[in-house]
């Protein structure tokens, strides 16, 4: 699914598929969706979770399908098959089975809240985002947490962590910032990093709170001493990590410290998007240890 917006830099933009989940209003960014399909019979899977539908093949691909209805708690519309979204993230293909689809809005960053903490217990809650457009609200699912609750392989691959070697090469006490609006990954990163034996570490839940505390140094020659590295998702609230990417780039002092994109959409495309805005290192969300590995050799001593 082609969309300009996949092609411009640092915007602070993204564009939203609305679709509806019973007569509930919903969105997913549209860098995740491969296409749209009409609702067709699937296989099921043995001893799967209710949620998962079972699994289908278009195109030599195998996609599993997971019933939105059955995850948010809201009834089938009678009489209506329903639609599915096919997703393509964290090197996964996933169907998610909706009930309508509206249409794409495009709207800034800014324009879109964190759940409040009172609706959004974060570990059951599953909005990463509330978006206002125009009178009404739309709700931004955590699609990469809704996968990692069912099935905990999803999360991060932290395959090999235990293996990296420590070295007294690497400055284990530089600070490093993490952007990061799901509190699930969020907490996973957090703890991945500190495993590998980092841990002077800072969590943002968005790139503007991480953007504030970073341009706090702006003035600090010593800039680099206070803030070594920044690893930023790419889809967050207020401010997303491209642009938070840009502006840390383009400023003369903070354009010392090395940025690392890690993402459930980082593709070829994305991967361009995020050198034109100088991300040091682009890096998919699953695979953890490519990421601490770049990183231990980026704060050598």
């Amino acid at each position: 699914m082609e969309t300009n917006i996949l092609l411009e830099s640092g915007t602070n933009e993204l564009e939203l598929l609305e679709f509806f989940v019973g007569h509930e209003d919903y969105g997913i960014n549209i860098a995740k969706v491969s296409e749209i399909l009409t609702y067709r019979p699937v296989t099921p899977m043995p001893s799967a979770p209710e949620e998962i539908e079972g699994v289908f093949m278009p195109r030599d691909k195998l996609i599993t399908v997971v019933d939105l209805h059955k995850v948010l708690g809201m009834p089938k519309p009678e009489g209506n098959d329903g639609l599915l979204i096919v997703c393509e993230f964290n090197r996964l293909d996933i169907a998610f089975h909706v009930s309508s689809v509206k249409g794409i809005q495009r709207i800034s960053w800014t324009n879109i809240e964190k759940p409040p903490t009172v609706a959004n217990n974060s570990q059951k809650g599953v909005a990463t985002g509330i978006a206002k457009i125009d009178s009404k609200i739309m709700i931004i699912l955590d699609f990469e947490k809704i996968i990692a609750d069912l099935n905990c392989t999803a999360g991060l691959d932290t395959t090999g962590i235990e293996n990296i070697e420590k070295s007294t090469e690497v400055d284990y006490d530089a600070r490093i910032v993490i952007a990061e609006d799901s509190p699930l990954l969020n907490q996973l990163v957090m703890n991945a990093l500190t495993k590998a034996g980092f841990h002077n570490i800072l969590s943002f839940s968005n790139g503007q709170e991480a953007w504030d505390f970073i341009s706090s140094f702006a003035d600090r020659e010593d800039v680099t001493e206070n803030i070594s590295l920044v690893v930023s998702d790419i889809e967050m609230p207020q401010m997303d990590g491209h642009r938070l990417t840009k502006l840390i780039k383009d400023h003369n002092n903070l354009k010392k410290i090395p940025v690392f994109l890690f993402s459930s959409l980082i593709d070829d495309k994305m991967k361009e998007k995020g050198k034109s805005v100088g991300a040091d290192e682009q890096f998919s969300k699953p695979q953890i240890t490519n990421l601490i590995e770049a990183m231990m050799k980026t704060l050598t001593k």
